[in-house]
C-alpha cells in the first residue's frame, strides 16, 4: 500500500511535465501468464511506466449531473507495465481513485470504476491506425473491459430463481439453511469481464465465440486501482507477432456517473516486444515539428472554432465534435488524416445536443459517411505541421 502511495505521489508530480507519448517496453518472462492478477508477484520487479490519461471531451453528454461533475476533469497519471512468453502477454495499470465504486444489480444510477485496454486489429499501417475512442469503420479494435463489481444474482445467465427468495420465506433451518445459503453465493456472478469487437460508435459487440482468450482482475487499494488483462498472443481476433503493437488504456470514475465515452483515456501507445526499427514506435512517439502559435493563426483564419470548442475557455459548439482534448489521446498521424481527410474517419449518428440545422455528416448511395468538414489537403506542408502542433498541445485544460 505504501509503495502504490510514494508512486502515485511521484507520478503526479511528473503531470506537470506533460508527458509526451511513451514506448513501453515489454520484458519477456517464462512464467504462466492465465490466470495472472493484480496480486500475482511478478509485478513486484516488472518496471513501470508513467503515462497520461486525458479526459475524453469529444461529445457532450446528454446527462447534466454527469456533466456536471465532470466540467473541471484534468489529466491523471498512471503507471503501465508489460510483459509477455511465448503465447500470452499481459499488462497491469496502476490509477490514483479516493472513492471506490461499484456495478450494482438494484440501481440504474450507479456506475462502477472501471478500465480496459484496447487493441488495434489490423495495425500494419502506422498512419492509419483506429480511432482511439472505440474503433471506426473498417478499422475494428479489440476491447477487454473490467468492472468493479459486487455479486450480482439473476439474469446472470444461470436461469436458477429457485435461490432467489428470502431465507426468512424458506422452510430451512440450521444446516440445511447454511447450505442454502452457501448456493446462493456460489451461483452468484460477482467478475464483470466482457471481451469486445467495435468498428465505432455503437457498433460494439461482445466476443462470446469462445475463441479469444483473455482473463482480467481489479482490485482497490484505498487510494487507488489496480487492474491486470493478460491474453493470447495470436487468437482468431488478433495476431500481435509483432516489433511493436499499439495499445490503449481507458478507466472510468463511477462515483462521477462515468460510463461509456465518459472516461479517461491514452492515446495508442508503442509496446514494444522486440528489438529493430519499427515504423509504428516512430508514429506514435512522434513530437510534431510544427510552430503551434502559427497553428493558432491558421485554425483562426479558416474559422475552425466556428464548429468546434477548440479550448475548455472557449463557449460549447454543438456543430462539431470539441477538440479541447483531443491531443492528449491523438497522435500526430490522426491530427493530420483528420485534416486532409475528414471522411476517413466519421463518427455515426448526431451528438442529441448538435445544432438541429447542421449535419455532421452526409449519407452517399453506399451509406458511405461523408463528413461536411472541409477537406484541408490542399495546405502548404509547413502550415499543415503548424496546425497539428497546435492541436497537438489541447490536452484537457493543459493547452
Amino acid at each position: 500500500m505504501k509503495k502504490f502511495a510514494t508512486a502515485v505521489v511521484a507520478l503526479a508530480i511528473m503531470a506537470t511535465s506533460a508527458l509526451a507519448e511513451v514506448e513501453i517496453i515489454a520484458e519477456k518472462v517464462n512464467e504462466n501468464l492465465d490466470v495472472i492478477s493484480h496480486k500475482s508477484r511478478i509485478w513486484t520487479n516488472t518496471k513501470f511506466t508513467p503515462v497520461t490519461l486525458y479526459p475524453q471531451t469529444t461529445i457532450r453528454f446528454n446527462d447534466a449531473k454527469a456533466n456536471e461533475l465532470n466540467q473541471n476533469n484534468t489529466p491523471i497519471i498512471a503507471a503501465i507495465a508489460a510483459i509477455y512468453n511465448k503465447d500470452k502477454i499481459a499488462f497491469m495499470i496502476k490509477w490514483p481513485d479516493v472513492h471506490q465504486d461499484y456495478q450494482k444489480s438494484d440501481s440504474t444510477d450507479a456506475y462502477a470504476d472501471a478500465f480496459a485496454v484496447q487493441f488495434a486489429r489490423n495495425f500494419s499501417i502506422p498512419k492509419e491506425l483506429p480511432y482511439i475512442g472505440m474503433g471506426s469503420v473498417d478499422r475494428p479494435v479489440i476491447i477487454h473491459l473490467q468492472k468493479d463489481s459486487v455479486r450480482i444474482y439473476e439474469p446472470n445467465g444461470n436461469g436458477d430463481i429457485e435461490h432467489q427468495i428470502n431465507p426468512n420465506q424458506t422452510n430451512l433451518f440450521n444446516k440445511d439453511l447454511e447450505a442454502f445459503e452457501k448456493q446462493v453465493i456460489n451461483i452468484g456472478v460477482a467478475d464483470y469481464e466482457r471481451s469486445f469487437i467495435s468498428e465505432g460508435f455503437r457498433s460494439m459487440t461482445q466476443i462470446k465465440d469462445g475463441t479469444s482468450h483473455s482473463h482480467s482482475t481489479i482490485g482497490y487499494s484505498g487510494i487507488g486501482w489496480l487492474g491486470t488483462v493478460s491474453r493470447s498472443l495470436k487468437d482468431s481476433y488478433l495476431d500481435l507477432d509483432a516489433v511493436a503493437i499499439p495499445v490503449s488504456f481507458a478507466v472510468w470514475n463511477g462515483g462521477k456517473l462515468g460510463r461509456n465515452g465518459l472516461k479517461y483515456l491514452t492515446p495508442w501507445l508503442a509496446i514494444r516486444l522486440k528489438k529493430g526499427e519499427s515504423e509504428l514506435v516512430k508514429s506514435l512517439t512522434e513530437v510534431p515539428t510544427g510552430d503551434p502559435v502559427a497553428g493558432i493563426k491558421s485554425m483562426t483564419t479558416y474559422g475552425c472554432k466556428g464548429c468546434h470548442q477548440v479550448t475548455a475557455n472557449d463557449r460549447e459548439n454543438f456543430m462539431a465534435p470539441a477538440l479541447k482534448s483531443i491531443g492528449g489521446y491523438s497522435t500526430a498521424d490522426y491530427l493530420r488524416e483528420s485534416l486532409v481527410n475528414p471522411s476517413a474517419v466519421v463518427v455515426p449518428g448526431y451528438n442529441r445536443n448538435a445544432h438541429s440545422k447542421y449535419k455532421w455528416y452526409t449519407l452517399r448511395e453506399n451509406n458511405k459517411r461523408v463528413s461536411t468538414m472541409p477537406d484541408y489537403s490542399w495546405l502548404d506542408p509547413q502550415e499543415l505541421e503548424n496546425m497539428v502542433a497546435y492541436l497537438k498541445t489541447l490536452k484537457g485544460g493543459n493547452e
